[in-house]
């Protein structure tokens, strides 16, 4: 391994290592650099002569005063633990076998007693460790120590098991010898459990002191004091974070945030590598993240740079086509506009770089260079002065259009009004909402393409991952991301992290006099979305979400443009557009079923269209094969999570409270279409009130339909709610509408499982009213595997029966017990 590798594989690193403990001399020296003070100026501020401090940092004086290194402290702002340690070894010399323990989890976890290692046996010790320093300073709650211990449920005897493990962690880090003041321990809170420890013995402190050092060094110090630092805190991590854990402490929120830090902290250190020309030293880090974040966008645009930069121009191109490859494996899109301009500065052979002096120039004179606003500015200046710096062409970021593009003619005449000549009646936002797989983004991107003409200045588009299995997209990132596309100075970019009220200034600046589109699609709130809606009157934005975004509307003078299922010939309209309109007018009945089935919901339309033509099956085949449970199961296209939907419905129910996510699964025991509030409380066995709350929360996220005071779920959402729940939670819901006392005769079930959520009563009735539907009995709705009243009711207790003036209510034996199915989790993935 070569020397520049130890930045991340220093096995001494972090707290109580090697570079933690050792002589005065290079110690001093480093702090200083880390300060990104000269030795005059450090040697100023402490009151002493450059003279002396630089025979401290030579070694020549082995044991400064005590007062020289607290005025050196102060001076270069070190801890009370880095005082502390230089302190001791200026009067006994660095410690050899004793001393207070560290704790090192950024990487395998390690205990350390000095430098001495200490053996951590036992799986359930090493657990609780990790948590605690992860959690640290913060406590551990009693609930996720027991998660963490036990993953799959804890034993009657947990608690007394906790306290047994507790006991063995507090001799652990006791200290072996005298003079080791305020050791780590374990202690108790009203809550859980807390390491208490300071954050020098645990290296994840150590490194986020160092990054938070690094981030607030002024720019004044200089990109060399900036690496220097950085340098420091990166070389802290042997790994990943507990890389010898089990799979539930990794995934921690915690340890997925220092991953993100440790990510930060690269990607600053990269572009300071890269303006000092450091480039080779930062390849080992990048090269060691991209491993561990392999969809890292950022990560592998600085690695290509400082690959090229390094001349490895070949392994630069060879990382780019890895990534291109994977993205669309895995995500089914193209790399980004950062990595795709590092490739192309690879292509032209214009790596970030110092110019050359131009040959007309004396040799003895070096063409003047203007210094960078900020160490994090990339140079893009070409490589020789007669070359005119290419200019930023506009940006087209659309992506590509669906070709099978149907109906959808009302809510295209509403989004023409962005483009309207009359500026009183132009909106400057669209708000484009509707359940998952509705079209919402095939809609925004065919009317993008379709008015491109109108935006001269360009399109810009992101995915914010609103409703997705990656991370949300901040909105300082993706100012970021603009900032870059516009053609912004580099000087002019933010620091990183980006600082979101700077950027989004120079966003609306940038756009002040131009006319270009924004799509941002698939947004989780409001809030993630109001940075990115520039001021511009030239600008329009339009947005996409599962969520209402009244927000926006209300405040932000938005357009909403809500989006249903497509009626059965929109439907078989797209269904001809895939699989063949002679296929589908040579079979129009089994085609109309197809529709049906699909509930017009155009992913399922497509999804089963895209099987059609994979398979070379009859439309009336696939109807038969589709039919029936399970139907989502086969609603798929395999090796295409895309076009999974099923897969589009979990990321919504994923975001619900749990409360909601319940109400929801109970929803799917509904005899009829729809229901009222009170209904839903008797089918929860909640109050009038929290259902209403609950059926809101579902509609917002538009997992419910709601129309004149009623609530009830499409076809397709009924079956999936029908999987998700278990057999007792169904079964008790059933009980309970039949036992509510309602007047009337109880209606039985038609016994179809898709009738009372047909695609008929979602989208060919759309223009019914509810005023027959209101003079319903809501609360007599009894369900499929809950016998008539009238039945006769099994003797004994288990009968069910309740004694009154309105009816006895019986019941059929009960289904068998069994645990609910984990929600979210499904048998394809």
């Amino acid at each position: 391994m070569s020397d520049t590798a130890s930045v991340t594989a220093d096995p001494q690193g972090g707290p109580g290592g090697e570079h933690g403990r050792g002589t005065v001399g290079p110690r001093i020296r480093s702090f200083r650099r880390r300060a990104g003070l000269s030795q005059e100026a450090a040697a100023s501020g402490a009151g002493i002569s450059a003279r002396a401090l630089r025979d401290i940092e030579r070694g020549r004086a082995r044991r400064p005063r005590a007062h020289t290194l607290r005025s050196l402290a102060g001076t270069l702002g070190l801890s009370d633990d880095e005082l502390a340690d230089l302190l001791a070894d200026a009067r006994t010399g660095p410690p050899r076998d004793a001393g207070r323990p560290s704790l090192l989890i950024l990487g395998p976890l390690v205990l350390r007693r000095g430098r001495t290692p200490v053996p951590v046996v036992g799986p359930m010790l090493r657990r609780l460790l990790g948590l605690l320093a992860l959690k640290h300073p913060e406590p551990a709650t009693q609930q996720e120590v027991t998660d963490i211990l036990w993953p799959s449920g804890p034993p009657r005897s947990h608690q007394s098991l906790i306290h047994t493990y507790v006991s063995q962690a507090r001799r652990l880090l006791a200290p072996c010898g005298p003079g080791s003041a305020a050791p780590p321990t374990v202690v108790r809170t009203p809550t859980g459990y807390r390491l208490e420890a300071s954050r020098n013995r645990i290296d994840l402190g150590h490194f986020d002191e160092l990054l938070a050092r690094s981030e607030r060094l002024p720019r004044a110090a200089g990109p060399e004091a900036l690496y220097e630092s950085l340098t420091e805190a990166l070389r802290c991590w042997r790994g990943s974070v507990l890389a010898d854990a089990d799979l539930v402490l990794r995934r921690h929120p915690a340890a997925v945030a220092a991953e993100e830090r440790r990510v930060r902290a690269a990607l600053l250190h990269a572009d300071t590598a890269l303006l000092l020309r450091r480039s080779g030293e930062a390849v080992p880090v990048l090269a060691d993240l991209v491993n561990t974040e392999p969809l890292h966008e950022g990560l592998h645009a600085r690695l290509i740079l400082a690959l090229a930069d390094s001349g490895e121009q070949a392994a630069a191109l060879q990382v780019f086509t890895r990534l291109r490859r994977r993205l669309d494996e895995e995500l089914g899109i193209e790399p980004g506009t950062e990595v795709r301009e590092a490739h192309l500065r690879v292509l032209r052979r214009q790596p970030p770089g110092p110019r050359r002096a131009d040959p007309d120039e004396p040799a003895h004179r070096a063409p003047a260079r203007r210094e960078p606003a900020h160490p994090t500015e990339t140079h893009r200046a070409p490589a020789h002065r007669s070359e005119p710096a290419a200019s930023t062409p506009p940006p087209a970021q659309l992506p590509y259009g669906a070709c099978a593009f149907v109906g959808r003619r009302p809510q295209m005449r509403v989004l023409d009004t962005l483009v309207a000549s009359d500026p009183a009646r132009r909106p400057h936002t669209a708000v484009v909402v509707g359940p998952p797989g509705v079209g919402k983004t095939a809609l925004a991107t065919h009317w993008a393409h379709a008015r491109s003409e109108h935006f001269t200045d360009g399109q810009l588009f992101v995915d914010l991952h609103g409703h997705s299995r990656l991370p949300a997209l901040r909105p300082g990132d993706v100012l970021a991301q603009f900032l870059r596309a516009l053609g912004a100075p580099p000087h002019a970019l933010p620091a990183h992290p980006p600082n979101e009220d700077e950027a989004a200034a120079l966003y609306r600046t940038l756009l002040a006099d131009k006319r270009l589109l924004i799509v941002l699609d698939n947004a989780r709130d409001a809030e993630q979305v109001r940075p990115l809606i520039p001021g511009a009157p030239g600008c329009a934005v339009v947005i996409t979400s599962r969520s209402r975004l009244a927000g926006l509307v209300s405040t932000d003078g938005a357009r909403r443009i809500a989006l249903d299922v497509l009626d059965p010939d929109e439907g078989r309209e797209l269904l001809g557009g895939i699989a063949g309109a002679c296929n589908v007018a040579a079979e129009e009945a089994a085609a109309r079923r197809l529709v049906e089935l699909c509930g017009g919901l155009p992913l399922a339309i497509r999804t089963a269209g895209a099987n059609l033509v994979a398979r070379d099956a009859s439309i009336a085949g696939h109807c038969a094969e589709l039919a029936g449970d399970g139907i989502l199961g086969r609603l798929r296209v395999e090796g295409d999570r895309r076009s999974t939907v099923r897969s589009a419905f979990e990321l919504s129910y994923r975001t619900l409270p749990e409360e909601a996510r319940r109400m929801f699964r109970l929803l799917g025991q509904l005899p009829g279409p729809d229901l009222t509030v009170d209904d839903a409380a008797v089918l929860a066995g909640a109050t009038p009130a929290a259902s209403a709350a609950l059926l809101a929360r579902l509609a917002d996220a538009h997992l419910v339909r709601e129309r004149a005071g009623r609530f009830g779920l499409d076809v397709l959402l009924r079956s999936y709610a029908r999987e998700l729940i278990g057999a007792d939670e169904a079964y008790t819901a059933r009980r309970r509408l039949v036992l509510s006392r309602a007047p009337g005769p109880v209606r039985h079930d038609s016994g179809q499982d898709n009738c009372s959520g047909s695609y008929a009563s979602s989208a060919g009735s759309r223009a019914q009213t509810g005023g027959d539907r209101k003079n319903r009995r809501s609360t007599a709705l009894p369900s499929a595997g809950v016998s008539h009243p009238d039945a006769s009711a099994p003797s004994g207790p288990a009968a069910g029966s309740r004694t009154g003036p309105s009816r006895t209510v019986g019941r059929t034996a009960a289904p068998p017990r069994a645990e609910p199915r984990e929600p979210g989790v499904h048998r394809h993935e």
